[in-house]
Order: structure tokens, then C-alpha cells, then sequence
């Protein structure tokens, strides 16, 4: 599919870079403007309907987060373009879907139009249609440990869990369970199952997700009406249950 792009870089012989390997490589995307600051850079994602933003991390007057913070709905992806790696870790938290160094090498721009690509196609088919995931839910049951004892759960029964701190909070239709076990031994727990972690903080039974909203990550709206967040490094894996 095609994706209309910007580039936002203050450096012009990096754009000119980046806009020669685009157009020589990644015949699918539509550049329609370059931006070489936050200011120009706003102004375009406001004027177009994009798909997708390369993004340069540091730039005169703010950098790539002080833009994005500005943009809390967006509807793109991001793509950074940096020289500094000590920023991979912010990029995530800013929901980015690829982080790509200077020099730029061509098979990882590749892959990151490629893994956007998908991302957008299986948004385009599943943004506010009610989800048929491709699992069918699978009878078992998970102990629950407990002060006086366990508590034996349905594992279909389970909606979605949420993390806090080093416990868990598991929800049910009608109530929440608070269990001192983190969510890392729950995902492990129910890897046999219907379960996708979406976000650091939930893992959700793919079953009870009835719709999914386009957002700077994504998010998944189960049965009981909660609105989950959906990190962009778990939206693709995601997604691929539908």
C-alpha cells in the first residue's frame, strides 16, 4: 500500500539523503513535504493526512519528543532517524514503530517502510470493525495464589490483567483479583492460551477484544468497555490475532 510521508530533519544534506534512497527504494511512499524544523514539521503533519513520519531526534529549538508532545491523537507512524542511540528507549516510550541510526542503511529503511506498511493495511482493515480474532478460546484453568490458599480461575473467564508493580490486578466480568505475582509470570502462564501482551502494563485475552482504535500506539477496547493502550513495539504482533 502507499503512505504518504514528511520528512522533519534540519540538516539538508540528510534530507536529501534519506529522500534519494525513499525514492529509489521505497517506491510506495509518497513524499508529500520536508519539514527542517519542529515549527515546519507541525504545519505539515496538520495540513496532510499522513502516514508515516521520519523523524529526526535532535534539531534547533526542541527535538523530536517536544513535536510529538504536541500531537497527544496522532493517527501516523514514526520513524526516527538519529545519529544517538541513547535515544531508543525514549523513542519507544513515544510509541515509535522503527529507530533507524545515521548512516542510514538501506535494508533497515527497507524493513521500516515494510513494518509500516503492514501496521497501516491491518489497521485499515480493523479500525472500528468488531473483531474476530483468529484463536478460538481454549478451556483451561490457572491457580491463583492467595494468603489463605489459591483460587482456581477459568482462564476464559479472565478479561485482561494489569500490571502494578510487582503485583497483578486480573479482571473478571464483574470484579478485580489483586495477586502478588508480576506480569511477566502471568504472560507465562497463559502463553498456551488466547493471551497478547499489549503494553508493558496489560496482557489481554484476545477473545474479549471487540474493537480496535488507531492512536500514537493504538488501542483495544475489551467487553466490559475498558480502553487498553497498545504499545507500537506489541501493535504488529498484535494485530496479526485478527
Amino acid at each position: 500500500m502507499k503512505l504518504n510521508a514528511i520528512l522533519v530533519e534540519d540538516e539538508a544534506n540528510s534530507r536529501e539523503i534519506l529522500r534519494n534512497y525513499l525514492g529509489k527504494y521505497c517506491i510506495d511512499v509518497n513524499l508529500v513535504g520536508e519539514a527542517a524544523s519542529i515549527q515546519e514539521g507541525l504545519e505539515l503533519i496538520q495540513k496532510h493526512e499522513l502516514d508515516l513520519v521520519f523523524l529526526d531526534v535532535e534539531m534547533p529549538f526542541g527535538n523530536a519528543f517536544d513535536l510529538l508532545d504536541q500531537l497527544p491523537d496522532r493517527t501516523f507512524e514514526t520513524v526516527f532517524v538519529t545519529a544517538y542511540n541513547q535515544y531508543a528507549m525514549d523513542a519507544l516510550n513515544s510509541h515509535a514503530a522503527y529507530y533507524l541510526m545515521k548512516p542510514i542503511n538501506i535494508d533497515e529503511l527497507i524493513k521500516a517502510v515494510e513494518y509500516v506498511q503492514e501496521i497501516k493495511q491491518k489497521e485499515i482493515e480493523l479500525t472500528d470493525t468488531v473483531l474476530q480474532p483468529k484463536l478460538k478460546s481454549v478451556e483451561g484453568k490457572i491457580t491463583l495464589p492467595q494468603q489463605d490458599g489459591f483460587q482456581v480461575l477459568n482462564v476464559a473467564d479472565i478479561l485482561y490483567c494489569k500490571a502494578d508493580d510487582n503485583y497483578t490486578e486480573i479482571y473478571l466480568e464483574n470484579k478485580k483479583i489483586l495477586v502478588s505475582k508480576t506480569l511477566k509470570y502471568f504472560e507465562d502462564a497463559l502463553s498456551g492460551f488466547s493471551f497478547a501482551r499489549i503494553h508493558k502494563s496489560y496482557l489481554v485475552n484476545v477473545n474479549e477484544v471487540v474493537k480496535y482504535r488507531k492512536g500514537k500506539g493504538g488501542s483495544v477496547v475489551v467487553s466490559n468497555g475498558k480502553e487498553l493502550l497498545v504499545s507500537a513495539s506489541k501493535k504488529k504482533e498484535f494485530l496479526a490475532y485478527f
